[in-house]
């Protein structure tokens, strides 16, 4: 009986440091949301574009270095236009375009109810290193903004910070603090 009573106690932790509530549903809402992530870079590596843009809301918007797109058809469609041009621009040895993965690092999570936002570390390797060998090309950060879609966490709006272009990069501070205060606003 008493164990029974203890499962069905809902059990709720503040963080001291960042304030983030940290309820039953947490972890499952973070598993999902890490689930995202990791689904919008296999599309956008594997050129899934029906995949890619199913993780972004209807009203969604899109900043990248060559400017902003707003609603997931628009969204789709730069990144089309952007993935023609990058094979274009990294090529093997042989001129053929190369392949590209991306990989996400460390990312901080923060969820408020059905609105969640995450800063994340990003590299992407290609095959143009010599020999065809893999080689970093770029890296940077992302800030998103998410929110529950018919059951389902998707971007809201995607920041893609580069760290290697100026005017792109990001803060100087953490930008783990700066996701916080917009989180608390």
């Amino acid at each position: 009986m008493v164990r029974a009573h203890r499962r069905a106690c809902v059990r709720v932790r503040r963080d001291t440091v960042t304030n983030q509530v940290y309820s039953a549903s947490y972890a499952q809402d973070r598993a999902e949301i890490e689930d995202l992530l990791a689904r919008y870079l296999f599309a956008l590596d594997w050129n899934d574009f029906e995949t890619f843009g199913e993780t972004f809301t209807e009203d969604a918007t899109f900043e990248y270095a060559r400017g902003t797109a707003s609603g997931r058809d628009a969204i789709v469609a730069t990144i089309r236009g952007f993935k023609e041009r990058i094979g274009t621009l990294y090529t093997d040895d042989k001129g053929n375009p190369a392949i590209l993965r991306h990989v996400l690092g460390q990312t901080v999570i923060r969820m408020e109810g059905e609105r969640a936002w995450t800063t994340a570390f990003w590299w992407e390797m290609a095959n143009n290193g010599p020999g065809n060998s893999p080689l970093i090309g770029t890296f940077g950060i992302y800030e998103d903004e998410l929110r529950k879609d018919n059951g389902a966490w998707k971007f809201s709006r995607r920041r893609v910070l580069n760290e290697f272009l100026e005017g792109r990069q990001s803060s100087v501070e953490n930008p783990v603090l700066a996701m916080d205060a917009i989180a608390s606003a």
